[in-house]
């Protein structure tokens, strides 16, 4: 599998901007378009339902080593040879997140501030969200913390950092230019006219 070090691009297919029949459509043309990672979100599911889904996503994301994430259950990495989890603030413990997995997996953590980063690393995230950076739909409950911080979690932080958080073609430049080596898109790529193209394009950019 790629390693999480490797990756640039983190593509999300959230259950709430994509219909049940399109999950593999949009999962394949993530991949083609050299997206790096994936997570599987779907609030609004029950944890039978999402590993119906996972199971489906590893065969197509396996074939290209590209790894699949499982966002909040880590319970579904104990059935599904899912490559990692994704917890929130408000979610499992990363310790807890290994145990209901019952074998070792990536765990990444949403962070909404430079001092929720600095505690995700001491508790053993393999990798951290830093967001949102701008507002989004997704989170609407969160208030974008801006483009200041990017630089400084940079300095402070030596494990991955993906931001996160309304960020689209239009604007990922500013946010490379404000330190960003890694971004998570999820409404703009999905929503994408072409997600391959569109994909291409920002990995050209973070390259």
């Amino acid at each position: 599998m790629r390693a999480i070090g490797e990756c640039r691009l983190y593509g999300i297919i959230d259950l709430g901007y994509v219909e049940v029949s399109d999950v593999t459509r949009v999962a394949e043309q993530m991949i083609e378009g050299s997206v790096d990672l994936i997570q599987l979100r779907g609030k609004e599911k029950s944890v039978d339902e999402l590993a119906g889904f996972a199971a489906r996503l590893h065969e197509i994301t396996a074939r290209s080593l590209t790894p699949l994430i499982v966002n909040d259950h880590a319970e579904i990495a104990r059935e599904i040879p899912a490559e990692g989890v994704h917890v929130g603030q408000e979610d499992d413990s990363i310790e807890l997140a290994r145990r209901k997995a019952h074998r070792q997996v990536l765990v990444g953590k949403s962070t909404h501030s430079i001092e929720q980063a600095l505690a995700a690393q001491r508790e053993g995230a393999d990798y951290i969200g830093f967001g949102p950076i701008f507002a989004t739909p997704t989170k609407p409950d969160y208030a974008p913390i801006g483009l200041a911080d990017i630089s400084r979690v940079h300095a402070e932080v030596s494990i991955p950092i993906f931001c996160i958080g309304g960020i689209n073609i239009d604007n990922l430049q500013s946010v490379i230019d404000a330190g960003a080596k890694r971004v998570v898109m999820v409404s703009a790529l999905i929503k994408a006219h072409s997600i391959v193209d569109y994909a291409r394009c920002v990995t050209d950019m973070l390259a």
